[in-house]
């Protein structure tokens, strides 16, 4: 799916029902979330969590769908957001002492990468060098009043 917004093309990929609570999707998220791709792969492949690998697989599908559906190149598209909701949750039993039971919440979630072409930067505005005001300037330098006390006291002195 990709969508159109004020001339910025953005590519999303969505990985349904991933076996991992959101919450800890959402730790690695925070940390790609505004880079680009190369920036975002190299957190991904260092992050020792494991739901950097599902998230990696995200990306990597993201990229091919803009690639291959949008023409567009997967070095220059930043992370424009990245967010995983939850999933339903798989309820489980396990007995425990005297016939009781404990609830085992096996949680899933939603995981989801936009992302868009990065957007041109400005080149920074030089400003022009003043060739006769620098050197003006260099020439009067002011004084100092602790300079101006110094020689007056040299002066007194002589």
């Amino acid at each position: 799916m990709a969508a159109v917004a004020d001339d910025i093309q953005t590519v999303r990929a969505q990985a349904k029902w991933v076996r991992m609570s959101a919450r800890k999707a959402r730790v690695v998220l925070d940390h790609i979330r505004g880079r680009t791709v190369p920036e975002a792969r190299t957190i991904l492949a260092f992050t020792p969590r494991a739901a950097a690998t599902e998230i990696e697989r995200v990306l990597r599908s993201a990229v091919a769908n803009a690639e291959a559906n949008h023409g567009l190149d997967g070095d220059d598209l930043v992370v424009a957001s990245a967010y995983a909701d939850e999933g339903p949750t798989l309820k489980r039993w396990k007995p425990r002492a005297r016939g009781r039971v404990n609830r085992i919440r096996k949680r899933t979630c939603h995981v989801t990468l936009i992302l868009a072409e990065a957007p041109e930067q400005a080149t920074p505005r030089r400003r022009r060098a003043k060739a006769a005001d620098t050197t003006a300037r260099t020439e009067e330098k002011p004084k100092t009043a602790a300079r101006k006390r110094s020689r007056s006291k040299k002066e007194a002195a002589a």
